[in-house]
């Protein structure tokens, strides 16, 4: 668990870099949420 949170927690530290608009953060997010949750499925 804590690998995923990890692994979360830089993928939204990335998005947020490399956007420059608010839909763009909204994006990246869900692209963030969708990766947490094919890991979660994985297990």
């Amino acid at each position: 668990m804590k690998a995923i949170a990890a692994i979360f927690a830089a993928t939204i530290a990335l998005a947020l870099s490399a956007c420059n608009t608010v839909q763009g953060v909204g994006q990246d997010i869900q692209k963030g949420g969708q990766v947490l949750e094919d890991a979660a499925k994985k297990k």
